[in-house]
């Protein structure tokens, strides 16, 4: 039987075909899964692995195309993704190449937003004690937004009509599309720089998020952040919120708005000077009237000096005729102060004092004398019982019955049993009177 002919691949040629096959039959499909594994070297390519409950697949992300995206990938985040199944032949492993990324159930410039913000709100750009006071009468104030467009229309009008002698400095630049960040924020630079203005209003009139985006970018947001100027961000409508609208001084809901906070209504500011002016008029009024009905009474009081000296030399003869009564008094109630003390020192005289002092003494040297005696008599009694009971206890007592002590020499160690000696040992005795030094010619034990 003959044998049918064999088509051998390498593994190379089988890894082309199989590439081929993907690439042919996966050249354009939307994938959404969650961000795994997400690796970003530094060639810029961004490398991760998309997956669900049940299966992952890797993916790349080459730089040209990572610019382009609007928030930064994470893992974690939920993705759709468009792009081409390939094959990395080298490892045999197939990939998706991603040409577009957008996060799933929110926009990506939404995600962009809320990344950033919480980027710069961690590092402290919203602090509220970096604000600013707004100056409350400007004279010279910085726009910066396009020279085209109803906006700078609008703030020019306001401004003037509310106090035409403020004088306004425009720096024109795009505020949407590509370069509008970097144009806006080379504004807030220039009139930090020149000086020539009080406060900067940064603003632009409404649109979509796309629109806005030029005040959501971070150059922008240093930029402000940075401004030793007061700046007003004044973007979109009143439920537009930018990023510059965290960060600036001061927050305008419109640009309309923005007009109107920078400059006080000078008719208002008339009004109100008008208002002191009155106040005041009627206050320096009154005031004269015052000084007026005192200086008529001052007059009145003034008008005869004769009068005045007699009710003076009156006054005087009364004080006199009271301080001479007064005087009287004093010196009575000195002297019966003077009587009653004499008597208090006659009672505390030294030599009164002294009898006192020797009868209580002799009371006292009697009861120590007994005292003393009674104490000695007592001592005596227990230094005799003490006696007694030493000469009780006292070995020369022992001695005096008939006993005696035996040490052994040279060590002089006291005798207890016979088996501390050994035939010819020196012992000494000691007797009641006297000492015998003796040989030891046999022991007993009993």
């Amino acid at each position: 039987m003959e044998l049918p002919l064999r088509y051998i691949l390498t593994v190379s040629e089988l890894t082309q075909q199989i590439k081929e096959t993907l690439e042919s039959r996966f050249s354009d499909v939307w994938v959404e899964g969650e961000i795994s594994n997400l690796r970003i070297p530094p060639s810029g390519h961004v490398y991760l692995t998309l997956k669900d409950d049940f299966s992952q697949i890797r993916a790349v992300l080459f730089r040209m195309r990572s610019r382009g995206l609007r928030f930064i990938p994470e893992d974690g985040l939920h993705v759709v993704c468009r792009g081409r199944v390939s094959l990395y032949e080298k490892r045999g492993e197939y990939q998706i190449i991603i040409e577009e990324m957008e996060p799933k159930g929110i926009g990506a410039l939404q995600l962009a937003f809320l990344q950033l913000k919480e980027r710069l709100e961690k590092e402290g750009l919203f602090d509220p004690r970096h604000k600013k006071p707004i100056p409350a009468f400007p004279q010279t104030i910085g726009i910066v937004t396009s020279p085209t467009g109803a906006v700078i229309q609008d703030m020019i009008q306001i401004i003037q009509r509310r106090f035409e002698n403020v004088s306004i400095l425009l720096y024109p630049v795009r505020v949407q599309g590509e370069g509008a960040s970097r144009e806006i924020a080379e504004g807030i630079r220039f009139f930090n720089k020149t000086k020539q203005v009080d406060v900067i209003i940064v603003g632009r009139g409404g649109g979509s998020i796309e629109d806005l985006w030029a005040f959501n970018e971070e150059e922008v947001a240093r930029a402000l952040y940075h401004s030793k100027l007061p700046v007003i961000s004044a973007v979109g409508h009143e439920t537009d919120y930018t990023i510059s609208d965290f960060v600036a001084d001061l927050r305008a809901p419109t640009p309309s708005a923005a007009a109107e906070l920078v400059v006080k209504d000078k008719k208002d500011l008339e009004k109100h000077l008008q208002y002191l002016r009155s106040r005041l008029e009627n206050l320096i009024f009154t005031s004269l009237e015052g000084a007026r009905t005192d200086l008529s009474s001052l007059i009145r009081y003034l008008s005869d000096p004769k009068k005045r000296i007699e009710d003076y030399l009156l006054r005087l003869d009364d004080l006199i005729h009271r301080a001479k009564k007064s005087l009287v008094w004093d010196l009575r109630r000195k002297n019966e102060k003077k009587l009653h003390l004499i008597q208090r020192l006659e009672l505390r005289h030294p030599l009164y004092a002294i009898k006192h002092l020797e009868a209580s003494l002799s009371g006292k040297e009697d009861g120590l004398s007994r005292g003393m005696r009674h104490v000695m008599e007592m001592r005596k009694q227990a230094l005799r019982g003490i006696i007694g009971k030493l000469e009780s206890l006292s070995p020369l007592a022992i001695l005096e019955r008939g006993y005696s002590i035996t040490r052994k020499l040279p060590h002089l160690e006291i005798l207890k049993h016979a088996t501390q000696v050994r035939v010819g040992d020196r012992v000494e005795v000691k007797l009641y009177q006297g000492t015998l030094l003796c040989g030891i010619e046999e022991t007993h034990e009993s």
